[in-house]
Protein backbone atom coordinates (compact mmCIF):
# COMPACT_ATOMS: atom_id res chain seq x y z
CA UNK A 1 0.00 0.00 0.00
CA UNK A 2 1.36 3.71 -1.05
CA UNK A 3 1.77 6.00 1.91
CA UNK A 4 0.83 9.55 1.70
CA UNK A 5 1.64 12.39 4.47
CA UNK A 6 -0.41 15.63 4.48
CA UNK A 7 0.63 18.44 6.30
CA UNK A 8 -2.10 20.56 8.28
CA UNK A 9 -4.56 17.31 7.59
CA UNK A 10 -7.17 18.98 10.58
CA UNK A 11 -9.18 20.81 8.59
CA UNK A 12 -9.70 22.27 4.72
CA UNK A 13 -7.97 21.01 2.07
CA UNK A 14 -5.85 19.48 3.98
CA UNK A 15 -8.49 17.14 5.59
CA UNK A 16 -10.38 17.24 1.98
CA UNK A 17 -7.12 15.68 0.93
CA UNK A 18 -6.41 13.22 3.08
CA UNK A 19 -10.17 11.30 2.57
CA UNK A 20 -9.72 12.02 -1.25
CA UNK A 21 -6.06 9.77 -0.68
CA UNK A 22 -7.09 7.49 1.59
CA UNK A 23 -10.97 6.78 -0.89
CA UNK A 24 -7.91 6.17 -3.84
CA UNK A 25 -5.84 3.22 -1.60
CA UNK A 26 -3.84 5.11 0.02
CA UNK A 27 -2.19 5.32 3.84
CA UNK A 28 -2.44 8.74 5.38
CA UNK A 29 -0.51 9.71 7.74
CA UNK A 30 -2.25 12.84 9.12
CA UNK A 31 0.37 15.64 10.60
CA UNK A 32 -1.39 17.91 12.66
CA UNK A 33 -0.46 20.81 14.57
CA UNK A 34 -2.55 20.08 17.10
CA UNK A 35 -3.34 16.90 19.07
CA UNK A 36 -6.99 17.75 19.99
CA UNK A 37 -7.90 19.13 16.97
CA UNK A 38 -6.29 16.87 14.74
CA UNK A 39 -7.84 13.40 16.89
CA UNK A 40 -11.04 15.16 15.84
CA UNK A 41 -9.88 15.64 12.26
CA UNK A 42 -8.92 11.77 12.41
CA UNK A 43 -11.98 10.33 13.86
CA UNK A 44 -14.10 12.29 10.86
CA UNK A 45 -11.58 10.86 8.41
CA UNK A 46 -12.07 7.45 9.61
CA UNK A 47 -15.68 8.20 9.56
CA UNK A 48 -15.62 9.65 6.00
CA UNK A 49 -13.65 6.85 4.53
CA UNK A 50 -14.90 4.01 6.31
CA UNK A 51 -11.07 2.89 6.51
CA UNK A 52 -8.15 2.32 9.17
CA UNK A 53 -5.92 3.75 7.18
CA UNK A 54 -4.75 7.05 8.98
CA UNK A 55 -2.13 7.79 11.17
CA UNK A 56 -2.43 10.55 12.93
CA UNK A 57 1.02 12.50 13.99
CA UNK A 58 1.78 15.78 15.70
CA UNK A 59 4.12 18.04 14.54
CA UNK A 60 4.21 22.24 14.67
CA UNK A 61 6.00 23.89 11.82
CA UNK A 62 6.74 26.40 13.43
CA UNK A 63 9.90 24.73 15.13
CA UNK A 64 12.65 23.28 14.08
CA UNK A 65 13.41 20.82 17.13
CA UNK A 66 9.31 19.58 16.42
CA UNK A 67 10.01 18.97 12.61
CA UNK A 68 12.77 16.89 13.40
CA UNK A 69 11.39 14.75 16.13
CA UNK A 70 8.34 14.21 13.70
CA UNK A 71 10.50 12.84 10.79
CA UNK A 72 12.47 10.39 13.26
CA UNK A 73 9.37 9.12 14.56
CA UNK A 74 8.19 9.00 11.01
CA UNK A 75 11.29 6.93 9.70
CA UNK A 76 10.45 4.22 13.05
CA UNK A 77 6.94 3.77 11.23
CA UNK A 78 7.58 3.93 7.70
CA UNK A 79 10.29 3.06 5.30
CA UNK A 80 8.80 4.61 2.19
CA UNK A 81 6.84 7.65 1.60
CA UNK A 82 5.01 8.15 -1.49
CA UNK A 83 3.82 11.45 -1.50
CA UNK A 84 3.94 14.55 0.67
CA UNK A 85 1.56 17.43 -0.01
CA UNK A 86 2.85 20.09 1.47
CA UNK A 87 -0.39 21.72 2.50
CA UNK A 88 0.03 23.33 5.94
CA UNK A 89 -0.03 27.41 6.49
CA UNK A 90 -0.90 30.07 8.21
CA UNK A 91 -1.79 33.78 7.45
CA UNK A 92 -1.51 36.43 10.47
CA UNK A 93 -2.59 39.85 10.12
CA UNK A 94 0.33 41.10 13.10
CA UNK A 95 3.65 39.93 12.78
CA UNK A 96 4.02 36.76 14.42
CA UNK A 97 7.74 35.07 14.85
CA UNK A 98 7.84 30.82 15.31
CA UNK A 99 10.20 29.22 18.08
CA UNK A 100 13.25 29.59 16.30
CA UNK A 101 12.18 33.85 15.19
CA UNK A 102 11.27 33.12 11.76
CA UNK A 103 8.73 35.87 10.49
CA UNK A 104 5.81 33.35 10.98
CA UNK A 105 4.47 32.94 7.23
CA UNK A 106 7.90 32.12 5.70
CA UNK A 107 8.76 30.32 8.88
CA UNK A 108 5.65 27.80 8.60
CA UNK A 109 4.84 27.96 4.74
CA UNK A 110 8.64 27.88 3.61
CA UNK A 111 11.03 27.00 6.29
CA UNK A 112 9.23 24.20 8.02
CA UNK A 113 7.99 22.35 5.03
CA UNK A 114 11.57 22.77 3.33
CA UNK A 115 13.30 21.18 6.74
CA UNK A 116 10.22 18.43 5.93
CA UNK A 117 10.60 17.46 2.88
CA UNK A 118 14.87 17.32 3.32
CA UNK A 119 14.72 15.44 5.85
CA UNK A 120 12.33 12.80 4.33
CA UNK A 121 13.89 12.41 0.66
CA UNK A 122 15.07 9.42 1.42
CA UNK A 123 11.81 7.80 2.19
CA UNK A 124 10.53 9.40 -0.95
CA UNK A 125 13.39 7.84 -2.62
CA UNK A 126 12.51 4.42 -1.73
CA UNK A 127 9.08 4.81 -3.27
CA UNK A 128 8.21 3.06 -6.52
CA UNK A 129 7.59 7.08 -7.60
CA UNK A 130 7.76 9.49 -4.89
CA UNK A 131 5.93 13.29 -5.48
CA UNK A 132 6.25 15.92 -3.47
CA UNK A 133 3.12 18.45 -3.73
CA UNK A 134 3.80 22.12 -2.10
CA UNK A 135 0.50 24.47 -2.11
CA UNK A 136 1.30 28.18 -3.37
CA UNK A 137 -1.01 30.65 -4.50
CA UNK A 138 -1.52 32.87 -6.99
CA UNK A 139 -0.43 35.52 -4.15
CA UNK A 140 2.83 34.72 -5.41
CA UNK A 141 2.42 37.21 -7.87
CA UNK A 142 2.90 40.07 -5.37
CA UNK A 143 5.27 38.34 -3.41
CA UNK A 144 9.45 39.74 -2.90
CA UNK A 145 12.19 38.05 -1.42
CA UNK A 146 14.11 40.34 0.66
CA UNK A 147 17.06 39.03 1.82
CA UNK A 148 18.17 42.45 3.28
CA UNK A 149 14.89 41.91 5.71
CA UNK A 150 13.73 38.10 5.49
CA UNK A 151 11.61 38.58 8.56
CA UNK A 152 9.67 41.94 7.93
CA UNK A 153 11.14 43.74 10.87
CA UNK A 154 10.17 46.78 9.10
CA UNK A 155 6.76 47.51 7.13
CA UNK A 156 5.00 44.50 7.67
CA UNK A 157 1.80 43.64 5.85
CA UNK A 158 -0.06 40.76 6.09
CA UNK A 159 -0.40 40.42 2.43
CA UNK A 160 3.62 41.07 1.29
CA UNK A 161 4.11 38.32 4.14
CA UNK A 162 1.81 35.71 2.55
CA UNK A 163 3.06 36.75 -0.97
CA UNK A 164 6.46 36.28 -0.06
CA UNK A 165 5.87 32.66 1.80
CA UNK A 166 4.05 31.37 -1.43
CA UNK A 167 6.91 32.91 -3.82
CA UNK A 168 9.01 30.77 -1.90
CA UNK A 169 7.12 28.12 -2.18
CA UNK A 170 7.40 27.53 -6.14
CA UNK A 171 11.06 28.59 -6.20
CA UNK A 172 11.67 25.49 -3.53
CA UNK A 173 9.83 23.40 -5.74
CA UNK A 174 11.86 24.43 -8.80
CA UNK A 175 14.97 24.27 -6.81
CA UNK A 176 14.15 20.87 -5.73
CA UNK A 177 13.29 19.48 -9.05
CA UNK A 178 16.55 19.95 -10.08
CA UNK A 179 18.14 18.88 -7.35
CA UNK A 180 15.79 15.57 -8.10
CA UNK A 181 16.74 15.29 -11.39
CA UNK A 182 17.84 11.21 -12.42
CA UNK A 183 15.81 9.90 -9.34
CA UNK A 184 12.28 8.68 -9.24
CA UNK A 185 10.81 11.70 -7.40
CA UNK A 186 9.06 14.52 -8.92
CA UNK A 187 8.32 18.30 -7.19
CA UNK A 188 5.06 20.42 -8.15
CA UNK A 189 3.28 23.19 -6.89
CA UNK A 190 -0.55 23.84 -7.55
CA UNK A 191 -2.11 27.19 -6.82
CA UNK A 192 -5.53 26.37 -5.30
CA UNK A 193 -7.90 29.16 -6.10
CA UNK A 194 -9.37 30.92 -3.76
CA UNK A 195 -10.40 28.19 -0.89
CA UNK A 196 -12.99 28.43 1.61
CA UNK A 197 -10.86 26.97 4.82
CA UNK A 198 -10.59 27.98 7.84
CA UNK A 199 -7.06 30.12 7.12
CA UNK A 200 -6.64 33.70 8.10
CA UNK A 201 -8.79 33.33 11.03
CA UNK A 202 -7.21 34.09 14.29
CA UNK A 203 -7.43 30.52 16.88
CA UNK A 204 -7.38 32.56 19.73
CA UNK A 205 -9.70 35.65 19.08
CA UNK A 206 -11.53 34.34 15.79
CA UNK A 207 -10.72 37.17 14.28
CA UNK A 208 -11.67 37.44 10.54
CA UNK A 209 -14.53 35.36 11.14
CA UNK A 210 -17.46 37.48 10.39
CA UNK A 211 -15.62 38.46 7.17
CA UNK A 212 -14.98 35.10 6.76
CA UNK A 213 -18.73 34.51 6.75
CA UNK A 214 -19.37 37.29 4.39
CA UNK A 215 -17.24 35.72 1.41
CA UNK A 216 -18.05 32.27 1.82
CA UNK A 217 -20.29 31.85 -1.42
CA UNK A 218 -17.76 33.50 -3.35
CA UNK A 219 -15.30 30.99 -2.74
CA UNK A 220 -14.58 27.31 -4.40
CA UNK A 221 -15.11 24.56 -1.69
CA UNK A 222 -12.59 22.79 -0.07
CA UNK A 223 -13.41 19.65 -2.20
CA UNK A 224 -13.01 22.11 -5.51
CA UNK A 225 -9.57 23.54 -4.19
CA UNK A 226 -8.01 20.13 -3.04
CA UNK A 227 -8.64 18.36 -6.58
CA UNK A 228 -5.93 19.85 -8.41
CA UNK A 229 -3.70 18.64 -5.40
CA UNK A 230 -4.60 14.51 -5.29
CA UNK A 231 -4.70 14.64 -9.26
CA UNK A 232 -0.96 15.45 -9.33
CA UNK A 233 -0.18 13.58 -6.15
CA UNK A 234 -2.02 10.47 -7.79
CA UNK A 235 -2.65 11.07 -11.85
CA UNK A 236 -0.20 8.10 -13.63
CA UNK A 237 0.41 10.51 -16.71
CA UNK A 238 2.17 12.89 -14.35
CA UNK A 239 5.07 10.80 -13.41
CA UNK A 240 7.45 12.56 -15.03
CA UNK A 241 6.11 15.89 -14.90
CA UNK A 242 8.30 18.33 -12.44
CA UNK A 243 8.96 21.57 -11.67
CA UNK A 244 5.81 23.03 -12.50
CA UNK A 245 2.87 24.92 -10.97
CA UNK A 246 -0.98 23.85 -11.62
CA UNK A 247 -4.17 25.38 -11.76
CA UNK A 248 -7.63 23.83 -12.11
CA UNK A 249 -5.66 20.65 -13.06
CA UNK A 250 -3.87 22.40 -16.00
CA UNK A 251 0.01 23.65 -15.99
CA UNK A 252 0.39 27.52 -15.73
CA UNK A 253 2.48 30.20 -15.91
CA UNK A 254 4.34 32.05 -12.59
CA UNK A 255 5.54 35.39 -11.66
CA UNK A 256 8.89 36.43 -13.19
CA UNK A 257 10.66 36.16 -9.89
CA UNK A 258 9.38 32.69 -9.50
CA UNK A 259 10.46 31.91 -12.81
CA UNK A 260 14.04 33.11 -11.57
CA UNK A 261 16.86 30.37 -11.37
CA UNK A 262 18.88 32.00 -9.76
CA UNK A 263 16.78 33.31 -6.85
CA UNK A 264 15.45 29.80 -6.64
CA UNK A 265 19.51 29.05 -5.96
CA UNK A 266 19.65 31.75 -3.42
CA UNK A 267 16.71 30.93 -1.67
CA UNK A 268 17.68 27.27 -1.32
CA UNK A 269 20.90 28.26 0.26
CA UNK A 270 19.65 30.50 2.31
CA UNK A 271 17.02 28.34 3.54
CA UNK A 272 19.39 25.76 4.35
CA UNK A 273 21.28 27.54 6.68
CA UNK A 274 18.14 28.90 8.33
CA UNK A 275 17.01 25.76 8.96
CA UNK A 276 21.03 23.89 9.95
CA UNK A 277 21.03 21.59 6.92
Amino acid sequence: MKTALVTGANSGMGLTTTIELVKQGYHVVMMCRNTRRGKVAWISAKEQTRSEELTLMQCDLGSLESIRNFAEEFKSKFSKLDVLVNNAGVVSVKRRLTDDRFESHLGVNHLGHFLLTNLLLEELKASDQGRVVTVSSGAHKWGKIDFDDPHFEKGYNVAKAYGRSKLANILFTKALAKRLEGTNVTANAVHPGAVSTNLGIDRKTEFGKSVHKILKPFFQSAEEGAATTVYLATAPELKDVTGKYFYQMEEIDVSEDAANEWLAEELWGWSEERVGI
